[in-house]
């Protein structure tokens, strides 16, 4: 393979994961036609909701008071709070503010978010589980929104969309990601559902086991046995970004280990021959993102033998450039890390630096269970 062909295998891997695969879900979904089973005056089912949380003394009275303002009836909803071996005031907080559909668990030690989520499951007693996290504020329609889908017997598990507040990075990304899960859902499946807020049929859910992405497993294990998972936009829920880019990094990294362990523990879904589209979902959506950081070395460092050209001399003075910006974005140097190219530029690189220090941590044998909350 010569140099040049090698900058562009890597800018074709850099681009594709990001704009190819969800210009080739777009044509596809054009071309889907589902008709769905809903009914014009449904039933609501009943619903358990499963709050796992760990020192949340900050933002759990306001979680606690969300659900009274839900429009949905009250005696179809259960909602369970899990402490997993908090040391602030959570219990105290949410005790103060519980209404009778309320009840907290207490695991007296830190035992990640499996184990707290599994003794949510022991608990539960409706046909629709509910995982939601402390930091989401969920609209008054949201649980009903979110729960409508599974009028399709089709539907296992339903994702809500998380919305950042403000603007920036981590809010543009996550709209495109809401974005592209709407245009797997018009073809097949989503590939994770919102880890903040999510749903899915008591029948099709296990015991989580500790380690792996509980979102991410909801989603592999409804699509295993026969079913879609999808996203519903009318269910919305609002967010606060996380302030320091530091803890964005760390929290990323966090994830990314519990994706990549769920994923090798489900490699039967990249079976194309068995799970067809949505196979190729998340090879594009998963793995191939998985591996930009790895494009974008080899995109940045083969031009440096071709630099006697100058379109490369060009391509490669760009990515330095890029590289500078969040750089300056980062170290907050002037105004950069407020303008939209320094947020860009950071969130984009701290993303692709975060998805290497994870490949690293899961080479090294790192495993993520026990989890801290994001300071949001």
């Amino acid at each position: 393979m010569t140099v040049a062909a090698l900058f562009w295998l890597s800018v074709c891997g850099v681009l594709y994961p990001y704009a190819g695969y969800p210009l080739v879900m777009w044509v596809v979904g054009r071309a889907v036609r589902r008709t769905g089973a809903r009914r014009s005056a449904p039933t609501l089912p009943s619903v358990s909701m499963i709050v796992p949380v760990h020192n949340e003394e900050a933002c759990i009275a306001r979680k606690v008071a969300n659900p009274s303002r839900l429009r949905y009836p009250a005696d179809r909803l259960q909602i369970l709070f899990v402490s997993d071996g908090s040391t602030d005031r959570t219990v105290d907080v949410i005790r103060a503010g519980a209404t009778p559909a309320m009840t907290v668990i207490e695991l007296g030690a830190r035992r990640g978010k499996a184990a707290a989520l599994n003794a949510g499951l022991e608990r539960a007693a409706n046909e629709i589980l509910v995982f939601s996290d402390a930091s989401i504020e969920l609209e008054l329609d949201a649980l009903d929104h979110l729960v409508r889908p599974f009028q399709d017997p089709e539907i296992g598990c339903v994702s809500g969309e998380d919305r950042i507040a403000e603007s920036g990075g981590e809010s543009w990304y996550g709209r495109y990601e809401l974005w592209l899960r709407r245009l797997e859902s018009k073809v097949h499946s989503i590939v994770g559902a919102s880890g903040s807020f999510y749903a899915q049929r008591r029948a099709l859910c296990a015991p989580f086991p500790a380690g792996l992405a509980p979102d991410f497993v909801s989603v592999l294990r409804t699509v295993e046995q026969g079913f879609r998972a999808v996203s519903e936009p009318a269910a919305l829920g609002t967010m606060t970004s996380v302030k320091d880019p530091r803890h964005e990094f760390e929290r990323k990294v966090r994830t990314l280990i519990r994706g990549m362990t769920t994923l090798f523990a489900h490699a039967r879904v990249l079976n194309p021959i068995r799970f067809g589209v949505f196979s190729f979902a998340v090879w594009s959506h998963k793995v191939m993102r998985w591996l930009v950081p790895f494009f974008l070395v080899a995109a940045f460092l083969s031009p440096v033998a071709l630099l006697g050209s100058p379109w490369y001399l060009a391509a490669f003075a760009a990515q330095v450039a890029f590289y500078l910006v969040a750089l300056a974005a980062f170290a907050e140097w002037g105004s950069l890390h407020r303008s939209f190219p320094g947020k860009v530029a950071l969130y984009f690189s701290t993303v692709n630096a975060a998805i290497v220090a994870a490949w690293c941590r899961y080479g090294m044998g790192v495993r993520q269970e026990t989890w801290t909350p994001s300071h949001r």
